[in-house]
């Protein structure tokens, strides 16, 4: 074997852990997404909030489905923006994506059981600040960022709180399952976006 020879060989070896060491060090992706679902279910509860506190009106209860339709195809626009920078999608991102698709369906398809059961105002909203919570916790457990951690450990004891307002005080646990998503989702989302920018720019 010529000393050229072992010089390619040399070169490939050294290209392909240089290639390995960047895709295991690859950018974070999907930083937006607990944005994209925090501020929509922020707003509708605030807004249902004041009808029903204010002028007594529960017609804000129907805007509840424009969540869905302001969430999903942002959702679908920044994970494709991801994949385009990236093309690939790692074991964490998909478990993270599939626990928070399921998190949603669980969101719904509780919330309708409690409808028909007839106990929607008294436990929906302590479920969906609990389904929040542990979704932020195990988000942060994967991505091994505590911020994430230590909000979904706080959102979960919270998502009890709403429990205790119950009859003419439950329009107060719209406001509170606000605070609890805002600790949930849109304060570690703005933490985890800063994070994924700076490693982006360092």
């Amino acid at each position: 074997m010529t000393t050229s020879d072992m010089t390619v060989r040399e070169e490939l070896d050294l290209i392909y852990q240089i290639r390995g060491k960047v895709l295991s060090n690859d950018d974070l992706t999907g930083e937006n997404l607990f944005l994209v679902w925090g501020y929509p279910t922020v707003i509708v509860l605030l807004m249902e909030f004041a009808a029903l506190l204010i002028w007594n009106e529960d017609w804000c209860a129907w805007l509840w489905a424009g969540i869905p339709l302001i969430g999903a195809p942002l959702m679908i626009y920044f994970l494709n923006k991801d994949y385009a920078r990236t093309h690939r999608r790692t074991l964490d991102e998909r478990a993270i994506l599939m626990m928070w698709v399921f998190i949603g369906f669980a969101s719904c398809v509780g919330g309708a059981a409690m409808g028909f059961a007839g106990v929607f105002q008294q436990a929906f909203f302590a479920y969906l600040g609990l389904l929040c919570g542990m979704g932020c916790f195990m988000t942060g457990v994967i991505l091994h960022f505590r911020p994430k951690t230590v909000c979904g450990i706080i959102a979960s004891v919270l998502s009890a709180v709403p429990l205790f307002f119950q009859g003419d005080l439950w329009p107060w646990q719209l406001l509170i399952t606000a605070v609890i998503i805002t600790i949930a989702l849109i304060i570690p989302g703005h933490l985890f976006r800063r994070y994924v920018i700076w490693r982006r720019e360092w």
